[in-house]
């Protein structure tokens, strides 16, 4: 992938750099907050090299990429002219979930991945422990245990950098408010690990110690919050000469004993009270709740809702060690990995197994299912289906044996066995996974269908597709004249490939035939399309129309899509283009004329979408048409 290319062109998707409030990534996509959303063309975003698919969800404007999103995200820094692209707080929300999901992905995902790694190093630690592998009064433990905890003990200093990202307060400050709640004679005076809570007095007023802050999550959120509001009026109200210092000092002497005193038993309640919930919920119907998380896991990850359980995962942890929330995702990973192996073995098109088969590994291995779902399972949607049916199996089964997980990064293939084998049945750990991998599958593999624009399907059962090629009508309504007489010396010449010219008396472009979308063009005025036999044709609405930047055009389908022959593809307003000096005429030309020659065009005058235009055939039937440059006529289309 050439990343700055990418990066440009998403950037410029997105209604350049003047337009993002905000940018973060996380394992596979680049969230943007906006500043106007209308701003952004999602179909010329999807058009960069790289990127896979776009969604709207929690308030941002996602682009799916893969694996590499980091070398883009580094990639589009310098193009935004700031020193750092991290999530800050503002921007165009829409409401409270929205703004909840903003500021857990932006909070939560710088830090992910080393939880994931110090998680993996606790798993493997674990594993090795229960099968007495290592002495647990060995320095070679401590060493290890300490490696692998410090991230979690930690976890306020680090979530106190990014919130302070986030919120646009000190980070220096929120880093020293986080170390003072960890510093040891602060958590001495807390009681141990299921000791009652106890109450001391600070300044007069009482103050309720619960559990010590190492590994919470809530308070230095609410704390940093705080401070982002409190820090800037003090700022701007302090005598100039002493504010640089007085100010983190008042911030300090407010919110650290804010935080003891209320914010810190408040949140405590609340992560108990969440963690409790959700024990009691597996405790009585484990197999439900197993099933809702391994069934609609991926489904959340659609939609970029999954960051708000994150934090859950990690408060479970925190107060029990473990996280039975996350064990039945494991099932819902391995389900869409596969389904999308199953694709990858049926199909018939190389384009898709390309695709697949990285999918296959990322999602089986580092448990990164994006470019699965969206690069292959959502957009033949059989496959995604299954993926989630063996998901919701397996996670009911992997959570009736009571299992869970000691690591609440993301579930991954890598972490399956450490993160698991130690805290539950391991007959129904692996019969889970297997469930939900065999089930997956086997419905994919039997129920795959091949869609229409896969190269190899056979076109004889296709509307316009018959042993003598293949039928091209009429996409508008208007009058058909030769191609030479077309006003474009480039379409006139064939040099862009056979056909005809249609001059339109409406405003409406339909399908000409079964097929696929391969090519939109952001400004709308040109389309490609596929047909089932591979026929590649390219439709352009108007001479020099590019010009127009998209006005008087309406696109109805997006690139990717499936279409029937007759299904509304394009609308404009003729009168409008006229009007600006435009010639609407608009040429009809297959661009792959070497497989598919043109015959059979039909005489000039009237036409009506639908009836017949001219007709394709194989090499051998008719002499072939002379198009050297007809591979080129997309990038080429003006």
């Amino acid at each position: 992938m050439d990343y700055p290319k990418t990066a440009a062109d998403v950037l410029r998707g997105v209604g350049g750099k003047d337009n993002v409030q905000s940018l973060v990534h996380c394992a596979t996509r680049l969230r943007f907050v906006l500043k106007d959303d209308a701003k952004a063309d999602p179909t010329a975003v999807r058009q960069a090299p790289g990127v896979i698919t776009t969604a709207t969800a929690g308030g941002q404007f996602q682009v799916v990429i893969g694996n590499e999103v980091p070398e883009v995200y580094q990639a589009l820094e310098p193009l935004l002219g700031t020193g750092s692209s991290a999530a800050t707080g503002g921007g165009q929300r829409t409401n409270l979930l929205s703004r909840f999901i903003a500021m857990i992905s932006g909070i939560f995902q710088p830090v992910l991945w080393i939880i994931a790694a110090s998680g993996l190093i606790k798993a493997c630690l674990a594993l090795a422990l229960n099968y007495a592998w290592i002495s647990p009064a060995g320095v070679n433990y401590s060493v290890l245990s300490g490696i692998a905890d410090a991230a979690f003990y930690f976890l306020p200093v680090l979530l106190a950098i990014t919130a302070a990202r986030y919120f646009k307060a000190n980070e220096f400050t929120a880093v020293v408010i986080a170390a003072a709640l960890l510093h040891p004679t602060i958590v001495g005076l807390f009681p141990g690990i299921g000791a009652p809570s106890t109450t001391e007095s600070f300044a007069g007023i009482p103050m309720t110690l619960m559990v010590a802050y190492s590994g919470s999550v809530i308070p230095i959120i609410v704390a940093v919050w705080v401070q982002s509001h409190l820090e800037r009026p003090l700022y701007a109200r302090i005598w100039a000469p002493v504010r640089r210092f007085v100010t983190p000092m008042v911030v300090l002497l407010i919110i650290v004993p804010l935080i003891l005193i209320a914010v810190g038993p408040l949140g405590t309640y609340v992560s108990l009270g969440l963690s409790s919930a959700i024990d009691s919920v597996f405790g009585a119907v484990p197999f439900v709740g197993g099933a809702l998380m391994g069934g609609l896991w991926q489904v959340l990850v659609i939609f970029g809702l999954h960051w708000g359980l994150v934090p859950v995962f990690i408060n479970e942890v925190g107060a029990n060690g473990v996280t039975i929330l996350a064990a039945p995702v494991f099932a819902a990973v391995f389900g869409q990995s596969a389904a999308v192996l199953a694709v990858w073995l049926r199909t018939r098109s190389a384009a898709r197994r390309q695709l697949a088969a990285p999918a296959t590994l990322s999602g089986f291995v580092a448990g990164i299912t994006e470019p699965a779902i969206y690069g292959v399972n959502l957009p033949l949607k059989r496959p995604f289906v299954f993926g989630v049916i063996g998901g919701a199996v397996g996670g009911a089964i992997i959570a009736s044996g009571g299992t869970s997980s000691n690591n609440p990064a993301p579930p991954s293939g890598l972490s399956f066995w450490p993160s698991l084998a130690p805290q539950g049945g391991i007959a129904w750990i692996v019969i889970g996974a297997l469930a939900s991998i065999a089930i997956a599958f086997a419905l994919t593999v039997v129920f795959f269908k091949e869609p229409a624009d896969g190269a190899t399907t056979a076109a004889a059962d296709a509307p316009g597709e018959h042993a003598d090629g293949t039928d091209v009508r009429s996409p508008l309504d208007g009058t058909a004249v030769p191609l030479s007489e077309s006003p474009d010396a480039a379409f006139s010449s064939g040099l862009l490939g056979h056909g005809m010219t249609i001059k339109p008396r409406s405003g409406a472009v339909f399908a000409p035939f079964d097929g696929t979308v391969v090519t939109l063009f952001p400004t709308m005025h040109a389309i490609g399309l596929r047909s089932t036999a591979g026929v590649e044709l390219l439709i352009h609405v108007g001479i020099d129309t590019v010009k127009l930047g998209g006005q008087h055009f309406t696109a109805r389908v997006e690139s990717g899509q499936q279409v029937s022959a007759g299904d509304l593809l394009l609308q404009f307003d003729p009168e409008a283009i006229t009007a600006a000096g435009y010639d609407l005429s608009t040429p009809v030309v297959v661009t792959n004329g070497a497989a598919h020659a043109v015959v059979d065009t039909v005489a000039p005058g009237p036409i009506a979408h639908g009836d017949p235009l001219f007709r394709t055939v194989a090499p051998g039937q008719a002499e072939p048409e002379s198009t050297a440059a007809a591979a080129s006529a997309a990038p080429a289309a003006r």
